[in-house]
């Protein structure tokens, strides 16, 4: 049956259940998907069955032509099937994360060097002096502790020569981090300093979150770049494929939005409507992915180069996301990092050179 039938309100012929599809086609376990299709009321009104692989998932909302499921824990990617009245639907894709690492705490994207290792920070709460401040995660998914000594560690960055570059919200500051996890401040005083980002000139951009964009020349040089809307939390960059740098960042709203300022320093509204937007990254093809609600519903949101938005991983939790090789994705909540296999590429670092 086709969508259109669907939508003319005709029945399913066979009485079978029949998937149509699954949206959005990619989730963490807790995420809640919906399934379109028809054939899904049984005849005695009882809700169908929904398994993911071999997993049963919570049915949250259901009708004859839309299941609403909830992914559940332990779940992998593979299929969903819908049963009802003895029957079985067809099999439609899903894409599920893994959990590769947990018990942290970070409040934006993760960050990957040029060898495919993620690191993470644990931020803890303002002021709070935590044991580890950044964990190493290597390719085998090993976890180990990277840094010690910083307070409030909040958004790593790796410039063109793989040198890594961390804010604490603490005290303001940008540190330059060795291989070796020694530190050395790089520039200070600015703020509450949170989102990090760097553009194919290699100037360093650091969020304030008290409203401040400042950008920091290769010689050390600090410029106030913009000013925007104060954030209750954190400031989230992301430089796009033009060369604007892209800013997200929480407000009292519920109705947020995701800021452009072009290299002069000019600021538009790229777009508005996200609940909480957070950590924010680009894909080859010039479109934003921000970790965020739209519609009341939390995980990954795609918005195009036009503007047009849709959830396309769905999840509780979600501040950050970072593209790694082979078409994947490492998605951070606020206390685990996940590992997704997507059909999605990041954007290249070469673009940016």
């Amino acid at each position: 049956m086709s969508i259109s039938n669907r939508i003319l309100g005709k029945k399913n012929v066979n009485g079978r259940p029949h998937i149509e599809a699954v949206t959005p086609g990619a989730a963490l376990p807790g995420g809640e998907v919906r399934i379109l299709g028809s054939g899904f009321r049984a005849p005695d009104l009882r809700r169908p069955q929904v398994r993911f692989g071999e997993m049963e998932g919570s049915v949250v909302i259901s009708s004859d032509d839309f299941v609403v499921a909830r992914v559940p824990e332990g779940a992998a990617s593979g299929s969903v099937v819908i049963s009802t009245d003895g029957h079985s639907s067809n099999a439609e894709p899903i894409k599920v994360a893994t959990t590769i690492a947990d018990n942290l705490h970070p409040v934006t994207n993760p960050a990957l060097d040029v060898e495919g290792n993620v690191y993470v920070t644990f931020s803890g709460s303002r002021g709070q002096k935590v044991p580890v401040s950044i964990f190493k995660i290597d390719t085998n998914y090993n976890v180990k502790p990277f840094l010690t000594e910083m307070m409030n560690a909040t958004a790593i960055a790796f410039d063109r020569e793989g040198e890594m570059y961390v804010t604490s919200r603490f005290d303001g500051a940008v540190y330059k981090v060795a291989p070796n996890g020694t530190m050395s401040a790089y520039a200070e005083s600015m703020g509450v300093a949170t989102g990090l980002a760097f553009d194919r000139e290699q100037n360093l951009y650091v969020g304030d979150r008290s409203g401040t964009i400042f950008k920091v020349a290769r010689d050390r040089q600090i410029f106030v770049f913009a000013t925007i809307e104060p954030s209750v939390s954190a400031y989230h960059l992301a430089v796009g494929p033009q060369g604007d740098l892209f800013v997200s960042g929480p407000t009292t709203s519920s109705f947020d939005s995701v800021y452009k300022i072009d290299p002069h320093g000019a600021v538009t509204v790229f777009y508005r409507g996200l609940g909480r937007p957070q950590g924010l990254a680009f894909d080859r093809e010039g479109n934003l992915y921000v970790a965020a609600s739209r519609a009341g519903k939390r995980g990954i949101v795609k918005i195009t180069p036009d503007g047009t938005a849709a959830l396309a991983v769905a999840g509780s939790s979600l501040v950050g996301l970072a593209f790694a090789p082979g078409r994947s994705a490492v998605l951070a909540t606020t206390s685990a990092i996940h590992h997704l296999a997507w059909d999605v590429q990041g954007q290249p670092l070469i673009e940016l050179s």
